[in-house]
């Protein structure tokens, strides 16, 4: 029999321990996370380019007239701090008292620091905390500190934590509200998978959890303050023996994928119904994001034709050495470029098929693709406005000389452009759609049956039951 959860007290009032997770450019936006807090929960606005909008309600597009990447940066960081501080500003309203409402940061964001710190000057009384994954953010806590906010930071090791806190976290430790374990195999969008790790070889969380917790004790930090887990969780009667257990101390839950799927959520209504086909298997896990590290999300035709770019690539010398013995006669003007026999007879094959223009990568192979892909390749790479602070797929760097002096990598995309075009109506076969690998469950649990669509009261009192 479940047991249930007991309310907690955050932000300065009692809340439940059920988070919602942030899902950055305009998908965890005003509507979902007002609802979640309204509902008795933790929403969170994502601060990642957020939405804006003019006097009618209308989304303002987000354009950009910068003649150079880094004039088009500062217009990013503008937009940035100007939606995320209209959607802090609505949620909050629409809590009404209730609940809590944290941001969520993407720590690799380009501006990020400046970004934060626009905010939660404008939010003030507003933000209960912030939430920050995808790097090793040592800033944060010091941010938080200065604007008497809470901080949340998401790590998917103890290790990581523990490099935190040593740092720079045990400064600052009166506003470590939570610590958010988040899964590297589970959980939906940037995950912190270490080359330690074997991608393929998903790890029980609870030992993870666990060591987690034992880092934390070792740097005195009560078991009082919750670890977070994100990533996999559905129905909390799954953890029901995580909850009250003396061995992890004090357990809070991050749904990210199941508000997706909610009335309140802004994504398009063909993005909804798509989460109600998926089977198991129907996400992948991989390491096209432009920020270099793994990511999930939906295996649809985008991501397909991503992994066939990979696949369609070879190896190549700039001169006649080892088996590098035959000038490549497709796919390149004006280079000599030296390759494999069999490389050679698969670049020939693919230029039949119609991948005729060939693209270097950082690591000196080429990759076949269509003109066409070609031409948006190179349009989406000079078109670059710095949405990250290291871009792999346009060089772009958001400090010194502003590139990484690295070649741009055709084998990744241009991540703005993708996530705003998913959410506001574009051809969703061509964008990338994060999720969690349990979004498969849409379609096996029967609250979803005959196309229902909850809104997030109903999830949120679905999910305190344990269903």
């Amino acid at each position: 029999m479940f047991k249930g959860l007991k309310p907690i007290v955050y932000g300065g009032r009692e809340v439940w321990p059920i988070i919602e997770g942030g899902k950055g450019v305009a998908v965890s936006n005003h509507a979902s996370s007002g609802a979640w807090a309204a509902a008795g929960g933790i929403g969170t606005v994502s601060a990642v380019n957020a939405d804006s909008y003019d006097a009618d309600g209308n989304v303002i597009p987000q354009i950009y007239h910068g003649r150079t990447r880094g004039l088009r940066h500062e217009e990013l960081v503008a937009y940035a701090i100007e939606g995320a501080v209209q959607q802090v500003k609505k949620a909050f309203e629409i809590a009404g008292g209730k609940g809590a409402i944290n941001i969520n940061v993407l720590w690799e964001m380009g501006g990020a620091q400046r970004v934060l710190q626009g905010v939660l000057e404008r939010t003030k009384g507003m933000v209960a905390g912030v939430t920050c994954g995808a790097g090793m953010p040592y800033k944060l806590s010091e941010i938080a500190a200065e604007h008497n906010v809470n901080y949340l930071p998401i790590v998917s090791s103890g290790r990581a934590f523990r490099a935190l806190w040593k740092r720079a976290y045990h400064k600052a430790a009166e506003w470590l509200a939570a610590v958010v374990y988040e899964d590297p195999w589970l959980a939906g969008g940037h995950n912190g998978l270490s080359n330690a790790e074997d991608p393929t070889k998903p790890e029980d969380p609870y030992p993870r959890v666990k060591a987690l917790r034992d880092t934390m004790r070792e740097g005195g930090i009560s078991d009082d303050v919750p670890i977070i887990m994100a990533g996999g969780v559905w129905y909390l009667r799954d953890w029901d023996h995580w909850i009250d257990n003396p061995e992890l101390g004090a357990i809070a839950f991050q749904f990210g994928t199941r508000p997706l799927l909610t009335k309140e959520s802004p994504i398009p209504d063909d993005w909804k119904a798509k989460l109600t086909t998926l089977n198991e298997g129907d996400i992948l896990l991989h390491r096209f994001s432009p920020t270099g590290f793994y990511s999930s999300a939906i295996r649809n035709p985008f991501l397909r034709e991503l992994e066939a770019r990979s696949e369609r690539q070879i190896a190549f010398s700039m001169e006649e050495a080892g088996d590098h013995t035959h000038q490549l006669d497709v796919g390149i003007k004006g280079r000599n470029y030296w390759v494999t026999r069999n490389d050679l007879l698969r670049a020939r094959e693919w230029v039949l098929q119609g991948y005729t223009s060939a693209l270097k990568t950082p690591d000196n192979t080429l990759v076949f693709v269509t003109d066409e892909d070609r031409g948006e390749i190179r349009k989406d790479q000079a078109d670059c406005m710095g949405c990250l602070s290291h871009c792999g797929f346009s060089s772009w760097k958001d400090h010194d000389d502003f590139s990484t002096g690295r070649l741009a990598d055709p084998r990744s995309f241009c991540i703005q452009k993708s996530l705003q075009e998913a959410v506001h109506g574009g051809d969703l076969d061509k964008n990338l759609l994060f999720a969690g690998h349990g979004a498969y469950r849409f379609k096996q649990d029967p609250f979803y049956s005959n196309g229902f669509v909850p809104t997030v009261k109903q999830l949120v009192d679905r999910i305190l039951t344990g269903d």
